[in-house]
């Protein structure tokens, strides 16, 4: 088992204080190293702005950790991105500068460094006792439900040039970019599932692969997803670039942990680690930050001008009490556990059909399946890999699924392990060299009906105290990459403009 934060964690929901004495004055403060915490952070490096970026866990990254052994990196979450919508400036500018982008093409469409496009084969499926290619349902299927599922996709191709009555896309990201035509946010109100249910198209296959995207990017599954998100997930991406496909994704070993690095490079000297803040408290002078090192127990005290929180909200409202906001987040917020599996392996014997992928998933599995960390590496023969497994513990109550796993033993979870990888190699034991368990007590919300375009995410994002400024994709309803993003550079920009 790694990653043992939960115990650094767990100090804040115990009360456990942080005592300063004196406080160190700082212009701005940051709250958490995740992904918008970073993006915050280097937005006011740019435009020269002091601060100081205060992390809890020994390393800055939060959902994209990553990890690495003598055969690759390896992803602890977030394993890549999708082609970015062409009209995403900052972010395509962001890609630029780190050499992802490396020029555009006569008709202004972006160049992707090809090491960093995902090397074919890209995707492939275990079902009916065979490898496909493809993650969508087709081998083994009788015509009228290759049909059904050939409807489905072609009514999402239309929903993604679709535009509502205020001329905005109707699916779009970031989701705040999003049209607000009644006719369409009302599917906010619904489950995927129900609307599913409505559709002539409707079959046990589309059943099974909605529910499987829905848990891969929001750990939620179909049967409690709100409709307006399901379909968001098929319909907001409308990227293009001069060297790839619109479904193609960027990767590398240490999925997104790259971006990580590329972030944490150009602000390192203006992060600090093991900093657990206990306490965020206004004041007329400024914003107190109580600050514990939970390896030497040490305090520390700040006084920052202006303080931009990058925390999940169950986090915020425990060192920062508000009770309004509290009471939101308490009633409406649910948090999804996950269970992630770093398998280094000898290349076991394959099951006919498609060959070893980027992403290999099974029908009907418990399991999203597991991504090749050692897939993007530039040797010509790899006899050693790193298999990264994926289960999100989605079942509906996601309080209890946190309290199960928090409790079960290692060798329960080994047990998983190697029942979910045997469904394509029987006899994969021979091929272990080791295994290591990380649990994500929290990755993401769940963005059940009524969340994403009620009122909750907007009152939650208004602050009550115009010095201090919210990012977190929390307060989207979805943790993907571009909300981070602009959540990150959003509220760096309030600060920026005081």
């Amino acid at each position: 088992m790694v990653g043992a934060n939960s115990k650094v964690g767990h100090l804040i929901r115990e009360g456990v204080k942080a005592n300063p004495t004196t406080f160190t004055e700082v212009d701005t403060v940051i709250i958490g190293g995740g992904i918008s915490g970073l993006v915050a952070g280097r937005e006011l490096h740019k435009n020269q702005k002091p601060f100081l970026l205060l992390e809890l866990d020994k390393e800055v990254g939060g959902n994209a950790a990553f990890g690495s052994n003598k055969t690759s990196e390896y992803p602890w979450g977030a394993h890549y991105i999708p082609i970015p919508n062409n009209y995403l400036i900052e972010y395509l500018q962001f890609l630029e500068e780190e050499g992802i982008i490396q020029g555009y093409d006569e008709n202004q469409l972006p160049i992707y460094k090809e090491e960093y496009v995902c090397f074919d084969s890209q995707e492939r499926l275990f079902i009916n006792g065979k490898w496909q290619e493809g993650l969508v349902p087709k081998f083994g299927l009788l015509a009228e439900d290759e049909a059904k599922v050939a409807s489905f996709l072609k009514l999402m191709e239309v929903l993604k040039e679709k535009k509502g009555s205020d001329g905005k896309w109707i699916f779009d990201i970031p989701i705040a970019n999003s049209s607000k035509d009644e006719e369409w946010l009302k599917l906010d109100q619904i489950t995927m599932i129900e609307w599913l249910k409505q559709q002539p198209f409707f079959n046990s296959y589309l059943e099974n692969y909605i529910n499987y995207c829905t848990r891969d990017d929001f750990g939620t599954s179909i049967y409690e997803c709100s409709a307006w998100i399901g379909l968001h997930y098929f319909a907001a991406r409308k990227g293009k670039g001069a060297n790839v496909k619109s479904d193609d994704v960027i990767t590398w070993p240490e999925g997104n942990g790259f971006l990580v690095k590329k972030l944490r490079e150009k602000i390192k000297d203006q992060i600090r680690t093991n900093a657990l803040v206990t306490e965020v408290k206004p004041v007329e002078a400024g914003i107190k930050i109580a600050v514990l090192n939970p390896i030497n127990n040490v305090s520390t005290g700040f006084l920052c001008k202006q303080l931009i929180i990058a925390t999940p909200q169950f986090i915020t409202n425990r060192i920062w009490e508000h009770k309004e906001r509290a009471a939101l987040v308490k009633s409406h917020f649910e948090y999804v556990p996950w269970l992630v599996a770093n398998i280094n392996c000898s290349t076991p014997l394959e099951i006919s059909g498609a060959p070893l992928s980027w992403d290999n998933v099974c029908y009907s599995s418990l399991s999203l399946g597991y991504v090749n960390a050692t897939h993007q590496l530039l040797n010509q023969k790899i006899s050693e890999h790193n298999f990264t497994l994926y289960i999100p513990l989605s079942e509906k109550d996601a309080k209890a699924q946190r309290q199960k796993a928090y409790e079960t033993p290692i060798e329960k979870w080994k047990e998983l392990v190697l029942q979910e990888m045997k469904r394509v190699y029987p006899n994969f034991e021979s091929n272990i060299i080791s295994i290591e368990i990380l649990l994500w007590g929290h990755a993401m919300v769940k963005p059940k009906p009524g969340l994403v375009h009620g009122p909750v995410l907007d009152s939650l994002a208004k602050s009550p105290d115009p010095r201090i400024h919210f990012a977190h994709t929390d307060l989207a309803g979805i943790s993907i990459f571009e909300e981070a993003f602009y959540q990150g550079l959003n509220a760096a920009k309030n600060c920026l403009n005081g």
